[in-house]
């Protein structure tokens, strides 16, 4: 056998591998991610590197290949770590190493040190005085540099800042003492922080005696070394729970991750953590500056920081002793990643853990089918929270079917009842949240006349019409002007159906004359501090109404929302995609939970126009075990994951008959290779066949066996290597697939 090694490249700055011959006596221990000690270079070098591969065919004539020396037993390094971590996930997900390496190590750029310059007095105090008398008892002497010694005298030593910014002194007269011995100038490196503002103040509670008996599980079973799924309603006091694992992993000395799915939620899980373990808390994510992700990383890598926040990047957060890792709303498609190699941050969560000793804790108010599942089988350790916190009741929910509001004549956005409890809570002083999966003015313009949908020319999707009147496609950003006649036809009964956040947001203002709505959507919270700046006005009681997409139901807590308003239940279910329940389901639960987090009970009000689907009816029951049970024997009947595996293979292409020609060959393929239990579906045109006039196509591989399709796509990735005809073509992987593409 031979194994393809990748040196460690933070010392060797190489990012390609190198073959070499596995002895007989390693056979059985080396594996994708192995770390393993190998000669290196002329002479009798030894370096270590990571296997990114495995194969029974030498690429040059064996007898030049060398052999691995053998496995060190030491701990290693967290860099080594974090590429056997990446060689993991190339083997698993596929892509190249590089790609690998570039998503588990983001920060590879050192950024410039932000320093802060401090000015200080050199002579005593009482010098000083002497030095200041004497120059104030000359003639037209410098009131700037009268006025520094004064100011260094009364505090020792100040900031450069403050003295040419506060005390507008003039760096010339700071300089020119210095150059005289009377002050010095230092500077030391000043990281740039991400809590800056928070409040410091930790309101702790007490435990409930669920919260302690979910610890106390927790503790007695942690020899069992396996994942942890911690499913708990909502408002069960999930978020205490981690508080306390996280403080006893501090204790010992070792260092925690918290992975969150949305930005949106950073501030104010970042805002808790912060009040409980202070400065030992940051966050990483996109829209921090380049300096900013550095400066995180190094204080990580340098044990300044026990406990970073963030999305599914904070995952590769260089701890050097990691302890546990946390993933809250476990169940959210955030954690899978779009970009190669599509990895699950589950998957990979747990992979880190097994390699450095880490206790990996999933939490869930409406749990995945593959936790679950895997919980059921006896892989995850259940832990388990029925009740909210202080006894409080989980809210009423109440479906109202919108064909029925159709019937009798209302044909506004807002069933009866949704409108009626809309101005009992303005009356009432109370918040109120409306929630509505989509983005934009309108979700498309169609003919009534033909049916003729306007589309983007480059890609297969319908154009959306925004307020400035221009139809924009969210794909590839073609933008035209709005359409006055039917291109089809020429009718001109051709219109945008209103079905956006901003249209809602302009019927409650004309609706109500005065009242506060806040929107939350893609479009409002562009700048760095968007999320923020609304979350901390709508809790500060400064709206009346916030309105949002799926960024507002995600473990917000917000004590004076009493009604929640789901615009549009069944948007998820009209997808082609078999997870469209199970978003459906996880949505309209999550979106109920913001309601009735304080004193007064909540309510929430479901618009559907499927009131009989089992994800809307088990969602206003508040009620996962039975939406579980109808939900896995659908899946078990169709053999989809998590009761099987998906491999979807997507194939791109300028060219149509590239596109196609060469997924017809993957299919030939994959059809030789006859790996057992293998069912292989297409090719055929994605759901979006063309985007930004590239042609996709996609085969799906369906096996009970997730080896087996690893084996698949090792196959496949060799024979592109080899098969110069798809110089033209892309090929790649997803293993078990988020989105049907």
């Amino acid at each position: 056998m031979y194994a393809d090694v990748i040196i460690d490249i933070s010392h060797e700055k190489l990012d390609r591998p190198f073959q070499y011959a596995i002895p007989k006596h390693l056979e059985d221990k080396i594996r994708p991610g192995s770390r393993v000690v190998i000669p290196f270079g002329r002479g009798d070098r030894q370096i270590e590197g990571f296997v990114t591969g495995l194969s029974y065919t030498p690429e040059i004539e064996p007898e030049r290949i060398k052999e691995i020396i053998g496995t060190p037993s030491d701990e290693m390094s967290i860099e080594a770590q974090l590429i056997g971590l990446a060689a993991w996930m190339k083997s698993h997900y596929g892509g190249t190493m590089t790609q690998a390496l570039k998503t588990v190590i983001p920060v590879k750029k050192k950024e410039a040190h932000k320093n802060q310059k401090y000015v200080s007095l050199v002579p005593d105090e009482k010098a000083a005085k002497d030095i200041l008398d004497d120059m104030c008892g000359k003639k037209n002497h410098s009131i700037p540099k009268e006025r520094l010694l004064r100011a260094l005298i009364e505090d020792g030593t100040m900031p450069w800042e403050a003295i040419t910014i506060k005390l507008n002194i003039p760096s010339a007269a700071i300089r020119d003492l210095e150059k005289k011995g009377v002050v010095k100038v230092t500077q030391e490196r000043r990281y740039r922080l991400t809590t800056d503002s928070l409040d410091t103040d930790d309101r702790r509670v007490e435990l409930t005696e669920e919260q302690k008996q979910v610890l106390k599980e927790y503790h007695d079973t942690l020899d069992e070394k396996k994942p942890y799924l911690l499913y708990g309603v909502t408002g069960s006091g999930k978020t205490e729970v981690y508080l306390q694992m996280i403080e006893e992993v501090i204790a010992r000395g070792q260092q925690a991750i918290v992975l969150i799915p949305e930005i949106s939620l950073t501030y104010q899980t970042l805002a808790r953590f912060y009040r409980r373990f202070g400065e030992k808390v940051s966050t990483i994510n996109s829209r921090l500056s380049p300096g900013e992700r550095y400066d995180q990383f190094e204080r990580a890598k340098k044990g300044e920081l026990s406990v970073m926040i963030g999305p599914r990047s904070a995952l590769f957060t260089p701890f050097p002793d990691l302890g546990i890792i946390i993933m809250d709303e476990e169940h959210d498609d955030s954690y899978k990643s779009e970009q190669i190699p599509r990895y699950h941050a589950r998957e990979t969560a747990v992979h880190r853990g097994e390699m450095c000793g880490a206790t990996v804790v999933l939490g869930s108010a409406t749990p995945s089918m593959e936790s679950f599942s895997r919980a059921q089988a006896g892989e995850y350790r259940a832990l388990r929270m029925a009740h909210r916190v202080s006894e409080k009741k989980l809210p009423s929910c109440r479906i109202v079917d919108m064909r029925e509001e159709l019937k009798h004549g209302n044909r506004t956005m807002f069933s009866e009842e949704l409108a009626e409890a809309i101005r009992d809570r303005l009356l009432k002083k109370e918040q109120i949240m409306l929630f509505l999966n989509r983005r934009g003015l309108v979700s498309s313009v169609s003919c009534r006349e033909c049916g003729h949908v306007v589309k983007c020319p480059h890609c297969d999707v319908s154009l959306s019409l925004h307020r400035d009147g221009m139809l924009t496609c969210h794909y590839c950003g073609y933008t035209t002007p709005n359409v006055k006649n039917c291109p089809k036809c020429g009718s001109r009964y051709i219109r945008g159906f209103r079905a956006g956040t901003q249209s809602i947001e302009e019927a409650l203002i004309k609706e109500h004359p005065g009242i506060r709505v806040l929107r939350m959507d893609a479009d409002t919270t562009k700048g760095k501090d968007g999320h923020r700046s609304i979350l901390e006005a709508f809790a500060n009681r400064q709206a009346d109404v916030l309105v949002g997409t799926q960024m507002i139901v995600k473990g917000h807590d917000f004590p004076g929302v009493t009604l929640m308003g789901i615009m549009v239940a069944d948007i998820s279910l009209n997808v082609s995609d078999y997870r469209g329940t199970e978003r459906t389901f996880q949505m309209l639960t999550q979106a109920a939970g913001r309601a009735g987090r304080g004193d007064i009970p909540g309510d929430v009000v479901i618009q559907t126009y499927q009131p009989d689907n089992y994800s809307v009816v088990t969602a206003a029951a508040q009620d996962y075990d039975s939406f579980y049970e109808k939900e896995a024997a659908f899946r078990r009947l169709m053999k989809y994951p998590p009761f099987s595996h998906l491999l979807c293979i997507q194939i791109t292409s300028e060219d149509e008959a590239q596109a196609d020609g060469r997924a017809a060959q993957l299919k030939d393929l994959i059809t030789e290779l006859s790996v057992i239990g293998s069912k292989v579906m297409g090719p055929s045109e994605a759901l979006i066949g063309k985007l930004r006039d590239v042609y996709r196509r996609v085969i799906y591989i369906r096996n009970d066996d997730v080896n087996r399709l690893v084996l698949i796509k090792d196959e496949i990735e060799r024979y592109l290597l080899n098969d110069k005809g798809f110089k033209k073509v892309y090929v790649s992987f997803d293993l078990d697939p988020m989105n049907m593409m």
